[in-house]
């Protein structure tokens, strides 16, 4: 093989990798980028603001679940409004 065609060779071989690393560079998102899926839709936000004489209680407890891996403790909690 003569220098030139080597020359050739080794020029096409550095456009090549320095297209494709440009190209991966246009395709990487940017920081700004990143951030939770906005595929989801959200939920409906409920806001409760009660008068003053009223708060919340709760009760809170553990439960035995039995699952394929064994027995699981799993925290329940119930809350009701109480005047107060």
């Amino acid at each position: 093989m003569g220098q030139k065609r080597l020359a050739a060779v080794a020029g096409a071989v550095a456009l090549t990798v320095i297209g494709l690393t440009a190209a991966a560079r246009a395709q990487s998102p940017t920081p700004t980028e990143y951030g939770p899926p906005s595929s989801l839709p959200a939920g409906p936000r409920i806001e409760v603001q009660p008068r003053p004489p009223l708060y919340r209680r709760c009760a809170s407890w553990y439960v035995v679940q039995y699952r394929p891996s064994g027995r699981v403790l799993f925290p329940e909690k119930h809350c009701w409004w109480v005047r107060g």
